[in-house]
């Protein structure tokens, strides 16, 4: 159960614009968002942030949601493991490929490119952070300045989500639960304390 009530929808007509954008690309608008209001500013600032890192300008969105998983699992939050698979598939990783998402370094669904990605992902969400020299270097035989620094705003970007949800108990959607039972299950994924 959460610990702040959500505001209603219809009373936050002046955020319906980035609502809309985030159904589009997810389906559903995260509970999250409908917290972050009780703080002026807030939501505005994080829809932009969201905008500037989500939309696959810089990596494609496939990348960057499986960047996202990796982060919000390895920060230990259901919530954003949840909406971060849901919304991969939606973007057009296989169901097959979220569900070894773990496996990233030995299975063959992934390739090169992923897998250092995905292990400065682990390393940066880590506690303490484990990033190091090595970890860039490998990104840099397949990435650019500008797509490693995309990998790290995608981490840090969800380092707030995985904080916010996790501590403020953010029920989980029935979409993201619904794929979460479906898809991540055989890999240890339960909703736990963010299921309604």
């Amino acid at each position: 159960m959460a610990r702040i009530d959500p505001l209603p929808r219809d009373e936050l007509a002046e955020f319906e614009p980035g609502f809309a954008m985030v159904e589009q690309m997810m389906g559903f608008v995260p509970n999250s968002m409908f917290t972050m209001p009780r703080v002026p500013g807030l939501l505005p600032a994080f829809q932009a942030m969201g905008a500037a890192i989500m939309t696959g300008n810089v990596i494609s969105r496939e990348l960057t949601q499986m960047v996202a998983q990796i982060a919000s699992t390895a920060a230990g939050c259901r919530y954003c493991q949840a909406h971060t698979a849901h919304t991969g598939e939606r973007a057009g990783v296989s169901a097959e490929k979220l569900a070894d998402v773990w496996l990233f370094e030995t299975s063959d669904l992934f390739d090169g490119a992923e897998r250092a990605a995905l292990r400065l992902a682990f390393k940066a969400a880590s506690q303490p952070n484990a990033a190091t020299d090595e970890d860039f270097a490998a990104c840099a035989e397949f990435f650019d300045e500008a797509q490693i620094s995309a990998i790290v705003a995608t981490v840090s970007f969800f380092g707030f989500l995985n904080r916010w949800n996790d501590t403020m108990a953010t029920d989980l959607e029935e979409q993201p639960t619904a794929f979460g039972d479906r898809v991540l299950a055989d890999g240890g994924w339960e909703a736990g304390k963010h299921a309604r």
